[in-house]
């Protein structure tokens, strides 16, 4: 049986020099098996330079009804090993998070959570309770998805920060390409160049970083790669095991378990801001 490793390009391994760069790095990455908010919880206030996240909501899977997804198998079945723990997405949830969100974000910090299209109209709008909404961006997973009507391409996600602060780049569009992962060991696996586009953006070297719903860790991969200390966490004991799996390996080889190929076009990273 093929493992992960064992379907892994081969490349040179990393040199010496890279190789303690990324081991000393490992000593400000943090992942926790923790409930999103009493995590925030135990962060003390305004400490956190940013947050990208992607909350696994609820409402698409169980307000619209929709039947049954490729990815994650016969929705709500107890025992569904394709499935994990969501985040209950009413107003009330989210509020709280959104909270504790801002209490733990440094004066200027900027935020980035993703939405599905349910949950951008009934929970979106309530960012501007807590933040000052820039922008919405979208991002384009370049090859189309399913969809009972319209067959689903793109995700939005919701930019905002607490107090001002301008970008490290102002050339980045708010459309941004990059392929959706087929075949992910994880549901709803986000391709690290996502979170690097998130992290450039917003964030420089030593910046902490947070990610709430870690998932499969793309954050945390990213946040490396763009040498930023990282604090995450998830309630999947799954999520938190692939997660340092992951990172512990690309911190030792440079290598990731995960995505070992580039999601981005290669007409895009010609013009690169991510």
């Amino acid at each position: 049986m093929k493992t992960l490793t064992s379907t892994l390009p081969k490349i040179a391994s990393l040199s010496t020099q890279q190789n303690l760069q990324l081991l000393d790095i490992k000593r400000e990455i943090n992942i926790v098996k923790k409930d999103c908010v009493k995590f925030l919880k135990d962060i003390k206030d305004n400490t956190v330079d940013l947050i990208v996240t992607d909350p696994a909501y609820s409402g698409m899977n169980e307000k619209l009804k929709l039947g049954h997804g490729r990815i994650v198998g016969d929705y709500g079945k107890e025992g569904n090993s394709k499935w994990f723990e969501e985040f209950r997405d009413d107003p009330e949830n989210f509020r709280i998070f959104l909270a504790e969100c801002k209490r733990v974000l440094k004066d200027g910090g900027h935020i980035f959570i993703m939405f599905d299209n349910f949950s951008l109209l009934t929970l979106g709008h309530l960012m501007r309770e807590f933040f000052d909404v820039k922008n919405i961006i979208v991002w384009d997973k370049v090859n189309i998805g399913m969809g009972h009507y319209f067959r689903r391409r793109h995700e939005m996600i919701i930019f905002a920060s607490k107090g001002k602060r301008k970008l490290n780049n102002r050339r980045t569009p708010d459309v941004w390409r990059f392929k959706r992962i087929h075949n992910a060991a994880y549901p709803t696996q986000k391709p690290v160049e996502l979170f690097e586009a998130m992290i450039n953006g917003s964030a420089s070297q030593d910046f902490l970083v947070v990610d709430p719903f870690i998932g499969s860790g793309s954050s945390a991969i990213a946040a490396i790669k763009k040498g930023c200390k990282f604090l995450g966490c998830d309630l999947s004991d799954e999520a938190v095991s692939i997660t340092k799996k992951r990172v512990d390996h690309y911190l030792h080889t440079g290598l990731d378990l995960l995505q070992p190929e580039s999601s981005a076009l290669p007409a895009d990273i010609l013009n690169k801001f991510w």
